[in-house]
Order: C-alpha cells, then structure tokens, then sequence
C-alpha cells in the first residue's frame, strides 16, 4: 500500500496536479510558523503568493503536494499532513495522516512560538546556559539521543580550538563536562583548551579532574607533575 500510495503522489508531482487553493488570510495567519519536529529539528511552515511551503531542518525549502485546503504529502519526509488544533489546549499541530489509520487525528508536532530555538540554536548564538538546559533536558528524555553525543561535542570543541575561538571552545567543553561528569576525557579537553587560552590553573584543576576519573591519563599526569614543580 504505501509503494501504492507513494506511486500516486509522484504521479501528482509530475503532472502538476497539486490542487491549487485559495488560502484565507485567517488560515495562513493560523497555520504558519514553526512546528518541532523533535528536540533539534524545526519545520518552517509559511506561505507565498498563496503558495505553500515547508522549510526542513533550516535550509531545504519543500513545496508539498496539496491535496486539499488542510492536507498535503511531503515527498522529501515521505508523510501525509493536516493541520490541527487540539481541542484541549488549542494548540496547533501537523498531524500525520497515517495510511492504516486516517481518520485517527493524533498531534505530532506541536506549533511552538517564533522565538522558540533548539538546544543547536542556543549554543550557535552563543546562549551557552540555555543551550545546556536544553541539552541536559534531551538527556533527562532520553540518555542515548543523538543530540548529546559526547563525541560530537568534543569534535566541535576542537574545531573551535582550531579557528583559535578558545573561550567558545572552553563553553562547548562545558557543556560536554556537565553532560558527561564521569568521563574523564570531557575534563582532558577542557583543560586543554584552559591551557591554550593561558589559564593554567584552571587546566590544572581540569587535569586533577581527568587523572581522579581515570588514572592512566598520561597527558594529565604529565601536566600536573610538572605544573607541581613549577608553583
């Protein structure tokens, strides 16, 4: 059915059989804006010359099959939309139209405000506390999500290292330590980049830090042998 159905809709593509509405203003004031896709994506939802259009994780603008005034079909994230509002607490949603299931209205993504930003955007904009509230949170929900990933964070901290953006890369490694307390690696890269920023004691303390989590770091040891000697 789905091969069946996704068939259909690239039929409608090619013969440019998007139905062509004419939105109200009341609609497109209701339904535009940005819609959490999950806890790092945001779907932008907006309308030109009564035309509408999606914009994916940012950057890829999607102009969906129309299928009626409230449902379209998303080629590129291969699901079947309409807007919603809950009855509740009249939020707006994209709902997705399940094929099994499609008079069953369920609220996936909620419509969050045009200031809303993800963990990602904070810390883009440098918003390091509230990045980190935002990524202590993803944890809280779920300890294996991809968007903490301890790796991830210390590659971004190097790379800042390496553009010499030793203060962002010291707020990155943060973040990672506070995230990740019980690995000593996350305190090794902090004090690395304390320690090319010119602060050595706080890549001192940093250092103690990594050498109490795992006593065979040999960069940590060397650092406070001889940091020791000379104060």
């Amino acid at each position: 059915m789905k091969a069946i159905f996704f068939s259909l809709c690239c039929v409608l593509v090619v013969f440019g059989c998007s139905k062509n509405i004419e939105y109200s203003t009341e609609f497109k004031e209701k339904n535009s804006g940005r819609y959490l896709f999950n806890s790092e994506v945001v779907i932008d939802v907006y309308f030109e010359n009564n035309n509408l259009f999606l914009k994916w994780q940012g950057e890829n603008v999607i102009k969906p099959i129309i299928l009626d005034e409230n449902t379209f079909f998303v080629a590129d994230m291969y699901k079947k939309f309409h807007f919603v509002e809950h009855p509740q607490t009249k939020k707006r949603y994209l709902s997705v139209i399940e094929e099994d299931h499609a008079n069953v209205i369920s609220y996936d993504y909620i419509k969050v405000s045009d200031s809303f930003k993800t963990p990602s955007m904070y810390l883009k904009d440098k918003e390091y506390d509230k990045a980190l509230i935002g990524y202590l949170n993803i944890q809280k929900e779920d300890s294996t999500s991809v968007f903490i990933n301890e790796i991830d964070f210390n590659r971004k901290g190097y790379q800042l290292i390496r553009d010499k953006k030793y203060q962002e890369a010291i707020n990155v490694f943060k973040i990672n330590a506070a995230l990740y307390p019980k690995s000593d690696n996350v305190y090794d890269s902090l004090a690395d980049a304390y320690l090319r920023s010119g602060d050595s004691l706080q890549a001192f303390n940093n250092y103690t830090k990594a050498l109490e989590l795992n006593t065979g770091n040999k960069r940590a040891k060397e650092f406070i042998n001889k940091y020791s000697k000379n104060n």
